[in-house]
């Protein structure tokens, strides 16, 4: 479980903290070095880093050639730059990954919730959710890379009755696209669920 100071401090404040400990819980992990590399829908066997610099290693070493996901909501190493030379340590720092994952993920959640029709009922949301980890996971979302799609920058709610509060008009969030693209085969797409009634539909509005 997240550390709830971790996640009011460092997620995403458009994000409310029990879809940023589900989402961790179902796509990320548990420690922040963790780094995993996949090729052609298989797993990669690496060291299991000992020190930021171990970490830092493989991902350089494997981004732009194989699928490679860090940290807590395992980012797809290569956000914002053009080079491995250029990924910085900041991937497997907590703070920063969770903030960046959890922007990005919002960016999913909102491409999938467009394509169901952003329905408001609590009924739907579960699926969207699945449906928006399961893309986080595979890369992709109805045939096209879910990190290179265009963010409708639509506003969520899993709320039956919005509050006035919760109306601000949406805005898009700029989330840059990773190196690779990200397509791997998954046995199972159904993700473990637990039961949650929160509010997304702040998720993208402009302050």
């Amino acid at each position: 479980m997240l550390d709830a100071a971790l996640i009011k401090e460092c997620a995403d404040p458009f994000v409310k903290p029990a879809i940023v400990e589900q989402f961790v819980r179902a796509a990320g992990s548990a420690d922040p070095l963790t780094v995993t590399v996949k090729s052609g829908g298989r797993m990669i066997l690496v060291p299991k880093p000992a020190s930021v610099e171990d970490a830092m290693a493989i991902v350089r070493q494997y981004a732009g050639h194989a699928v490679v996901r860090v940290g807590l909501t395992q980012l797809p190493a290569g956000v914002g730059v053009t080079k491995p030379a250029d990924l910085k340590p900041d991937l497997v720092d907590a703070c920063q990954n969770l903030r960046i994952g959890t922007a990005m993920f919002a960016k999913v959640l909102r491409i999938v919730a467009k394509w169901y029709g952003n329905p408001t009922g609590e009924d739907v949301f579960q699926q969207m959710f699945e449906d928006a980890v399961y893309a986080w996971k595979t890369g992709e979302f109805e045939g096209v890379s879910i990190f290179h799609a265009e963010d409708p920058g639509r506003a969520i709610t899993t709320q039956k009755k919005p509050q006035a509060a919760d109306t601000a008009e949406a805005a898009t969030v700029d989330a840059e696209a990773p190196m690779q693209t990200e397509v791997e085969s998954l046995d199972e797409k159904k993700i473990g669920a637990a039961e949650m009634r929160v509010d997304l539909s702040r998720i993208g509005a402009q302050p």
